[in-house]
C-alpha cells in the first residue's frame, strides 16, 4: 500500500454546517486537495497547536500525548485509511519501542494528536481518488460556492471546498502592549484561543 503524504493548508468555519469546520489538507506532491469536515472542538485543538498556544489547562490531545508518553509510547504517523459512505477513517500508527501497533480514530482527533508529537500524515490513493479536489477546481468552483452551499450535503465526502469566512479584525493599533499582554491572558483564560492567536500576532508585530 503506498501512502501519500499531506500537509495541513488551511482551517476555516464551515459555511454549510453550522458549528463545523473545515480542514483542508494537501497533497504534497501533487496538487490534489482533501477537504474533511470536523467538530468545533477538534478545529479549536489544531488551530491552538499550529498557533503554539498553550492553553491553561491541557486539552484531551494534550492529556493523550501525556499518557503516551509517561508510558513510553511513540506515536510515529497519522494515516486517513478510508472512506466508506462519506465518512473518513484514519489510524495513530504507535510504537512502544518492541511493537509497533495502530489505534482506530476519527481524522480530526488523529490529527490533533499527531500534531502535538510532529509526525507525518498520510492517505492512500483511493482516498485520494474518490474524495481529493484537484487544485485547479478549486478555483473554478469559488464563484459558485455561495450559491450551492445551502444545497450541499456532500462536504464530508470532499466533493466541493468550503469557503473561508471573513478573516476577523486586527486587534486595535491604538491598544497599548500592557492592555494587550492583558487581553491576552484574558483570552487564554476564557479558552478563546483564535483571539489569542490575534493577539499574539499583535504583539509580535510590534515587539519586532
Amino acid at each position: 500500500m503506498k501512502k501519500i503524504p499531506l500537509e495541513i493548508l488551511g482551517l476555516s468555519s464551515s459555511q454549510s454546517q453550522s458549528g463545523s469546520f473545515a480542514l483542508i489538507l494537501g497533497e504534497k506532491t501533487g496538487n490534489r486537495r482533501l477537504p474533511i469536515i470536523i467538530g468545533m472542538f477538534e478545529a479549536q485543538s489544531i488551530a491552538i497547536q499550529i498557533e503554539k498556544i498553550s492553553p491553561n489547562r491541557p486539552l484531551t490531545h494534550d492529556l493523550f500525548k501525556s499518557f503516551a508518553e509517561q508510558l513510553h509510547v511513540a506515536v510515529l504517523e497519522v494515516l486517513i485509511s478510508d472512506l466508506k459512505e462519506g465518512v473518513f477513517y484514519s489510524k495513530i500508527v504507535c510504537s512502544d519501542g518492541a511493537t509497533t501497533f495502530e489505534l482506530d480514530s476519527r481524522p480530526s482527533d488523529a490529527i490533533a494528536i499527531g500534531l502535538r508529537f510532529g509526525v507525518p500524515i498520510f492517505t492512500v490513493e483511493s482516498v485520494l481518488s474518490e474524495a481529493g479536489i484537484i487544485l485547479s477546481d478549486l478555483d473554478e468552483n469559488a464563484e459558485d460556492a455561495d450559491e450551492d452551499d445551502d444545497d450541499d450535503e456532500d462536504d464530508d465526502s470532499g466533493d466541493r471546498p468550503v469557503p473561508s469566512p471573513a478573516e476577523p479584525k486586527e486587534p486595535s493599533g491604538q491598544v497599548s502592549l500592557d492592555e494587550l499582554t492583558k487581553m491576552l491572558a484574558q483570552a487564554l483564560e476564557r479558552e478563546d484561543y483564535e483571539k489569542a492567536a490575534k493577539i499574539r500576532d499583535e504583539l509580535n508585530k510590534r515587539n519586532g
